[in-house]
């Protein structure tokens, strides 16, 4: 169904066994795989800041003003994929696509620049091809427990009572609950007692252009014994990730792939830091890549039978952004 780097994800299990660290990076499709000892990192054009794990070495002052300008794609050309999405939904192939998009953006900031001056949960920087800033935990492992954090309904801060309107809302509410479902039910292919700790928690980011709010949930389960210590065999069984695919996650992938028309690569893959004992790792969502010279920012969100072309049009414009301010 999905092609898979086998190799790579067995190389994965052998390091997490032997409790050796590292640091993985899984593109969208699981077509590659790349794996770091904490020796090679340095030596391998990557910078790492997670929140249990970092490799800058020193801090650099930004003395510039930003310069940022986007330039989206039209509403007519944004519906065209839309109204595929929406087809399959109302044929029953899907329930929920996540639909994206690529931006061309222009900016007197380097990769290296927006790295390091970004405030996010997660961040990497890749040899000067990509860099993204990731508000969203894909699952985290502690002590035998496996826990995922679907971050699914965004919205921009400045409207009036943002926060409660975002929670209030019917389709926002209906992804979320979609995400929350397929994402237990995923948990539950590694786990036990897979089960739902907290949902719809709201959280504010802050950003350069605007400020939004993000609704999240956190869901937990005990490792089953045939995958404690097999960070591999996890990723392997996981991806792709529910909250950037869709569900059910064979036919969104077709559907996204015919009507999005390009190649995501690694963005929406996972990347993720394993310590010797716990596991810490994220999806690749607020980035930005270098295609020969020119820059695009990726970005979308879901689709749902109660989606509306301008305001999904909407929100793929607003998460274009760098979360420095």
């Amino acid at each position: 169904m999905f092609s898979v780097n086998h190799q790579k994800f067995m190389e994965m299990d052998e390091l997490s066994l032997r409790k050796v660290p590292y640091f993985f990076m899984i593109d969208f499709l699981s077509d590659n795989v790349e794996i770091y000892r904490e020796n090679e990192i340095e030596k391998s054009g990557l910078l790492i800041d997670f929140q249990e794990f970092s490799s800058i070495k020193k801090k650099y002052e930004l003395n510039k003003k930003i310069k940022w300008k986007s330039f989206p794609e039209t509403l007519e050309s944004f519906k065209i994929g839309f109204d595929i999405v929406q087809k399959n939904i109302r044929l029953g192939n899907s329930y929920l696509v996540n639909y994206t998009r690529k931006t061309k953006i222009e900016t007197n900031l380097t990769l290296k620049e927006i790295f390091y001056h970004s405030n996010a949960k997660y961040k990497v920087f890749y040899k000067d091809f990509f860099v993204f800033f990731s508000p969203e935990t894909f699952v985290k492992i502690n002590k035998g427990k496996i826990f995922t954090y679907p971050m699914k309904g965004t919205i921009d801060a400045s409207v009036e009572n943002a926060a409660e309107v975002l929670k209030n809302d019917k389709k926002e509410k209906a992804e979320h609950y979609t995400v929350v479902d397929l994402l237990r039910n995923d948990l539950s292919m590694v786990a036990s007692d897979v089960k739902v700790d907290q949902f719809q928690h709201i959280d504010l980011i802050r950003t350069q252009q605007k400020d939004l709010y993000a609704m999240s949930s956190e869901i937990s389960g005990n490792l089953q014994p045939e995958f404690a210590g097999k960070v591999g065999s996890i990723m392997k069984k996981l991806l792709p990730a529910g909250s950037i695919l869709g569900a059910p996650k064979p036919k969104t992938l077709e559907i996204i792939q015919s009507a999005e028309g390009y190649d995501r690569g690694y963005y929406t893959g996972v990347c993720g830091w394993f310590d010797g004992e716990n596991l810490d790792s994220c999806v690749m969502i607020r980035f930005i890549e270098r295609e020969h010279d020119q820059l695009y920012f990726k970005s979308g969100g879901g689709i749902t039978h109660m989606s509306k072309l301008e305001d999904e049009y909407q929100e793929m414009k607003n998460k274009i952004y760098v979360p420095i301010h």
